[in-house]
């Protein structure tokens, strides 16, 4: 089950809401926040959505991969909202199968489709501003 959330994300949570006794594989990707971009020291990063329209699309990317890779049992999909500091996760995806290889590419598959579908901005706070990363339109 997909899930936007302000409360920071467990990684052990995510894999056990996907793991059952006929999983041979559990893949993860786990998004951190990291201490430098583009040449500056970020102090945090910020998160807005869309809510409605972005549990719609992860609930969507989620039964998708499901029917696009038959191989995987399991797909959950946790995303940070509001401010999520340095080294804390700001998405989890899960993905459970029999086998590794189909665990794997499914994970990728869903990350990338989330970073091009999902209504989900980032505004970086960095020493001496902010900017938003990636964001809404028109947004600096």
């Amino acid at each position: 089950m997909a899930r936007l959330q302000t409360e920071p994300l467990s990684i052990e949570d995510a894999a056990a809401a996907v793991r059952s006794d006929a999983d041979g594989a559990v893949a993860l990707f786990v998004g951190t926040v990291r201490d430098r971009n583009a040449g500056r020291r970020v102090r945090y990063l910020e998160y807005e959505a869309y809510d409605a329209m972005a549990m719609r699309q992860l609930a969507r990317l989620e039964r998708e991969t499901v029917a696009r890779f038959p191989k995987i049992r399991a797909v959950e999909i946790r995303h940070r909202t509001g401010r999520v500091d340095i080294g804390q996760p700001s998405v989890i995806v899960a993905v459970a199968a029999e086998h590794r290889a189909a665990a794997l590419s499914a994970c990728s598959h869903v990350i990338d489709e989330l970073k091009r579908t999902v209504p989900i901005w980032k505004k970086e706070h960095f020493e001496g501003g902010a900017c938003w990363i990636e964001g809404p339109p028109g947004a600096s």
